[in-house]
């Protein structure tokens, strides 16, 4: 099976591929003083005798790439692997300043979306940072919008309020909250998808004919619901482009 690893600043995640099917993921903290040994038990742990045929990897995370190296050197040499990195063929124009700022995760996604609905299109992935990123009809990256994220927002919040602390990101009752909690929650949650309503339609005024808004990332089920923009979800994208760029550069495994 291929090992796709999206490793990003809060966690990683591992999926296997039996040829085109999913055929399961695993998520996982990012520790970025993990080192390659350690990285390794634990997949051992997630992937028990699993055959791996192949490995392809993505991280937006210096520290742990490094490890992420080390690691399949030592446990996987002698299997074929990809690091999506300057390079590698994806497919992909990057049409940005410097496209060697874009981190490889995005440059992932928008293959994949591109292969699942077609363009032009936004993916909206919901991680540390929430990141819009505008694909083309042709496929290309376009660039995009970074805000901060759900969960790095509600943690400064509780951090800088005296009176303020963290809460499950939940749908409260109303809008309205009637404690602290539920005020929370709603600022949060309609909040970010008032958010990403906001900047799909001034997107969509400068790149008409957008039809696809495509969710992803950890906290994307708790927002889709409450969007008016968002069309899909696809909790599993960033995998699906991993392997998609395995293929285009090793072919069937």
């Amino acid at each position: 099976m291929l090992l796709a690893i999206d490793v990003g600043n809060t966690n990683t995640v591992l999926g296997l591929f039996d040829g085109d099917t999913l055929a399961d993921s695993f998520r996982i903290k990012t520790d970025p003083r993990s080192t390659a040994d350690e990285m390794m038990l634990t997949f051992r742990g997630l992937l028990g005798g699993t055959p791996i045929t192949g490995v392809s990897l993505c991280s937006t995370v210096p520290a742990v790439l490094h490890e992420m190296r080390l690691m399949l050197a030592k446990y996987y040499g002698d299997l074929p692997r990809i690091l999506v990195e300057p390079g590698i063929k994806t497919g992909v124009q990057v049409l940005t300043d410097n496209p060697r700022e874009v981190g490889a995760d995005r440059i992932v996604n928008t293959l994949a979306a591109h292969h699942l609905y077609g363009g032009p299109c936004v993916v909206v992935d919901f991680g540390t940072s929430t990141n819009l990123d505008v694909v083309s009809a042709s496929g290309d990256f376009l660039g995009g919008a970074l805000a901060p994220g759900i969960q790095i927002s509600l943690d400064a919040l509780s951090a800088r309020a005296a009176q303020l602390r963290k809460v499950e990101l939940v749908r409260p009752r109303s809008v309205i909250g009637k404690n602290t909690v539920e005020a929370l929650q709603s600022g949060a949650l309609y909040g970010f998808a008032g958010q990403v309503d906001g900047l799909v339609d001034r997107i969509r005024t400068e790149i008409p004919g957008i039809s696809e808004v495509i969710a992803t990332g950890g906290l994307a089920e708790v927002v889709v619901p409450e969007s008016r923009t968002i069309t899909a979800h696809c909790p599993e994208l960033t995998l699906i482009g991993l392997a998609l760029v395995f293929l285009k550069n090793m072919g069937s495994t």
